[in-house]
Parts: structure tokens; C-alpha cells; sequence
């Protein structure tokens, strides 16, 4: 039993099926780069087979890592097994994950198929999937509501067909850390090969228990634990990465084994996922929350002043907080730019991509005094952001707001290359602006959320603004940053419109037919 445990993180992969979380190729390359530095072991890249976008993001992120090992998912199928292994061909490291369920409800209502077939299906797709790499892992799905004889049985047989890593997910959340991590320690004990493989877990959030449940398994013999920043992922989410991390660091004197992480990038691999998905994370969130190592308290503030161990168990240094400083203005050249941007983790590809982004730089200093690095962070987001097909593009916009008038937004778009112009109404400058909006494009969408968030403080700090619209089941986000909370809206919104229309979305893999 290894003393190193293995983070194997899905963000790219579970966490982009929260709905509205879709991320483009370039959202997910930088990710991805975070992640290497972070230090992770495996990325869980996506499901190749779902689409062509999720099998070209994968290969590309094949194409770009080189110190984690690169993972596919796949299901017990030869053309997924096919199209995984094609999209990973290029990974330095690369390991495919395959599945299939194994609970009695699914056996019967989804898959309508007997026990045996199930078991023969996964050792026939497990054999398979070793003809591509020895790296293979092979989960069970809804392992937490399976009969434990026939889950000892399936799994026996993988091991004997080759699967390396034996992950064992509470799919639903429905497990409690006083039966899920015994568990693990039963299968361990009772499957004669398990030496021969490394147990993993995957634990959801739906209960608010998928850290605790995933601790639990590490406790019992689990020695990979499958998780994502910030905690993301479909219905309430996945094991959070920095809490797993954090905790067993924390609690060196219980757990038996480490893992070998970079903890100083965990900051910024939270607010990175953060700026692609619009899912901002809540102040009082463990680790990465803006009140994580904040203290209101006057007995907590004289304690921490005299003893930082009084009210702390961790550093935030250790995670990523610093001051966050300002590091250039209006006067800086590109050089410095460049090397600021370098520090932060962000590389420019090309001479272009560095000028095009220094030309939003010079223009931000010209509205913003002070430029922080949330504020430079915000400039590639955007960036990124804006690279998706086009379709409709903000020209100018004009917002008349007066006490005892109803607010109206006159608005200019090129749709297509060709400019039209609206005026829209409403109980605000934002709804006005949307509605203008509307009379050009008249998406028939539904808008499901609008949050803005300041990306730093002080009032002329920019507005970061997420706007989710859905239409015929298809749910996307889209992003806005500007000085002008206004502005910030309207390019948000457009942003949504153009992915919903452009690309950038992807089929749910148990809906891949």
C-alpha cells in the first residue's frame, strides 16, 4: 500500500457537467496548465466520445501537459475505448477510465441487463482498453447502492483483466462516512487480488458529506481520491480538491499518507475556475473563501496577534494568499507586462495574442488607477472569452437612467458584420440593456442567472458579471468585465449568445448515445 495519495482531479471533465460550466478548448487548456502546477497527479480531461469538441479539448490537453498523467473517460464500449485512446495518443502519460453501473436500479432500469452480462462487459472493455496503455481504471458506477458480493465480484475480475485503479464512487452522494469508508476497507479485505490494484474513490456532494466520505475511504485503504477545485461539478458538486488536500496536510498525526501537491497554486487554480465557469466561490468557503483567514473577533484578533496558532491550523501563505499588490500602471512597458503575466502562470503563444492583451491592459489603466493581479487575471479571461465565434459584437452603447423615468438603453450590434441598433426599456439600465438586446437577436432564450462580483475593491474596481440563459435544454454561461457595471452586462450577455449559437456546449456523457 502506497504512502503517497494520488489526486486525480475531474474538473475538466465531472465538474464541466454542472450545468452552465461548459468550457471551450482554450478555457480548458488553461486550466489544465494550472493544474500541472498545482501538481496533481492525473486530469481527468473529458469524455472524448460525448462530442467532437470534448474529444479535440482532450487530445489538445494531451497535446499541452507533460508532468501529470492524462485521463479519458470512457464507456464499456469499443468506440469510446476507440475514441478515447485516439484523443490521448499524444499524452506523454495518458490513462483511460472506463465504466459501466453495477447498482440494482441501474442494472435494471437504465443499462436492462442481467448481472453476468454486466460483468463480462466490463472485463471485455477493461482487456480492451489495455491494448492502448497499462494505465487503466475502472469505476463502478453507483458502487454505493450495489449489492457488496456482486461489486467484490465485478471488481476481482477487472483486476484480473488488467485494471490498475479500482475507483469506487458514492454517484448520488447517499453515503455516510461511517459506512463509505468501511466499505472500502471490506472490499480490500475480501477481494483476493486487491493487492494488485489501487483503490480510488469518487464521492458526490449531494448530503454535503463527499470530503468527509472521501477522508473516510483514505482511512480504510483508499489511496486516490477523485476531486475538483473548488468543489465543482453536477447537481451539488464533487469532493472539493482543496479541502481534501488541506485536511490530510492538517492531519498529518491521522492520515497514513501525502499527497504531492503544490498547496501555493491552490489559490489560484480556485480563482481561475472561477473566472472560466462564473461560478463564484462564497466568502466563507474553507481554503479559498475571501474569509477563509479572516478574523472579526476581538478575542480571535488578540489571540491571532500573539499566537497566530491561537485561531489558525493553517497559513494562508501555504495556499496561495498574499497581499494582493499592485504591480503596474498606465506607464509600464510590454516587457514588465509580459513578465508580471509570467508569474501569475500566464504564457502569450504568440507575439499577437501578447499585444492584443497588452492593448486591453493600457486600455483598463486609462479607466483604473490601480491595476491589480485579479485585474490582469481578468484581462486573459475575458480574452478567452471573447476568442469564441463572434456572431454578435457590441458596438456602442447608450443608458439614460433618471428618478421618475423609466430607464432606457439605446444600443448598436454587428450581427454578422452588419450593424443594427435597438432601443430597449426597463426597470433598470441592465434590463433595459437586455431588452435592446433582445429586439436584435430575439434569442427566445430564458435567462436563469445574473450575478456580479467585483473583481477587486474600490469603485472603480471592474465588474465581473455572469449571465446563464438556457434554451431548448441547452444551458450556458457567459462573461463580462468592465469598469462599467453596465458595459460588463451587456458584453456578459453577448458573450452567453454567442456560445449558445457559436459552440462551446457539450452533451452530458450518460445522455452520449
Amino acid at each position: 500500500m502506497t504512502d503517497q495519495l494520488i489526486i486525480f482531479d475531474t474538473t475538466l471533465r465531472d465538474g464541466e457537467q454542472s450545468p452552465g460550466a461548459s468550457m471551450t478548448r482554450e478555457e480548458k487548456i488553461r486550466i489544465a496548465k494550472a493544474l500541472e502546477r498545482l501538481k496533481v497527479d492525473v486530469i481527468e480531461a473529458g469524455f472524448p466520445a460525448a462530442s467532437e469538441g470534448d474529444f479535440e479539448s482532450v487530445q489538445a490537453v494531451a497535446n499541452t501537459i507533460k508532468d501529470s498523467v492524462v485521463c479519458g473517460l470512457a464507456r464499456a464500449l469499443e468506440k469510446d475505448l476507440d475514441r478515447a485512446a485516439k484523443a490521448l495518443s499524444s499524452a506523454k502519460q495518458f490513462r483511460i477510465h472506463t465504466f459501466i453501473a453495477t447498482s440494482p436500479i441501474h442494472m435494471k432500469n437504465k443499462l436492462r441487463m442481467e448481472p453476468e452480462q454486466v460483468v463480462e462487459m466490463a472485463v471485455k472493455a477493461v482487456k480492451y482498453a489495455r491494448r492502448f496503455t497499462d494505465n487503466v481504471e475502472f469505476s463502478p458506477e453507483d458502487a454505493g447502492r450495489s449489492d457488496p458480493d456482486f461489486l467484490c465480484r465485478i471488481l476481482e475480475a477487472v483486476i484480473d483483466a488488467g485494471a490498475t485503479t479500482l475507483n469506487i464512487p458514492d454517484t448520488v452522494g447517499y453515503g455516510f462516512p461511517g459506512e463509505f469508508g468501511p466499505m472500502i476497507g471490506q472490499l480490500i479485505e475480501r477481494i483476493p487480488n486487491s493487492h494488485k490494484a489501487i483503490f480510488s474513490v469518487h464521492c458526490h456532494n449531494d448530503l454535503g458529506l463527499a470530503v468527509a466520505n472521501s477522508l473516510s475511504a483514505v482511512l480504510n485503504g483508499a489511496r486516490q481520491i477523485e476531486c475538483t477545485i473548488n468543489g465543482l461539478g453536477e447537481r451539488a458538486g464533487n469532493a472539493s480538491l482543496e479541502e481534501v488536500v488541506m485536511a490530510v496536510k492538517t492531519r498529518k498525526d491521522l492520515f497514513p499518507c501525502q499527497p504531492d501537491v503544490n498547496t501555493r497554486e491552490i489559490l489560484n487554480c480556485s480563482r481561475l475556475v472561477s473566472s472560466v465557469t462564473g461560478f463564484p466561490v462564497q466568502p466563507n468557503k474553507a481554503i479559498v473563501g475571501a474569509n477563509a483567514f479572516a478574523h472579526e473577533s476581538g478575542i480571535h484578533q488578540d489571540g491571532v496577534l500573539k499566537n497566530r496558532e491561537t485561531y489558525e491550523i493553517m497559513q494562508a501563505e501555504d495556499v496561495g494568499w498574499t497581499a494582493n499588490r499592485m504591480v503596474l500602471g498606465k506607464h509600464s512597458g510590454r516587457n514588465a507586462f509580459r513578465a508580471r503575466m509570467a508569474e501569475l502562470g500566464e504564457e502569450f503563444e504568440t507575439e499577437e495574442d501578447l499585444n492584443r492583451t497588452f492593448a486591453r491592459f493600457k486600455a483598463l489603466a486609462d479607466k483604473k488607477h490601480e491595476i491589480f493581479d485579479d485585474d490582469l487575471k481578468a484581462l486573459i479571461s475575458s480574452a478567452v472569452s471573447e476568442e469564441v465565434n463572434e456572431v454578435v459584437k457590441l458596438v456602442s452603447l447608450h443608458v439614460c437612467t433618471e428618478t421618475g423615468e423609466i430607464p432606457e438603453a439605446k444600443i448598436v450590434l454587428s450581427v454578422d458584420g452588419k450593424e443594427q441598433s435597438a432601443v430597449g426599456h426597463g426597470s433598470g439600465a441592465v434590463d433595459a440593456t437586455f431588452s435592446a438586446i433582445e429586439k436584435i437577436v430575439n434569442s427566445q432564450s430564458q435567462l436563469l442567472l445574473y450575478s456580479v462580483n467585483n473583481i477587486t475593491s474600490g469603485t472603480d474596481a471592474q465588474g465581473k458579471v455572469t449571465v446563464r440563459l438556457e434554451k431548448e435544454g441547452k444551458v450556458v454561461n457567459g462573461k463580462g468585465a468592465h469598469t462599467d457595471i453596465v458595459i460588463a452586462s451587456a458584453k456578459a450577455y453577448l458573450n452567453t449568445l454567442n456560445r449558445l449559437y457559436g459552440g462551446g456546449l457539450r452533451q452530458h456523457p450518460q445522455g452520449v448515445v
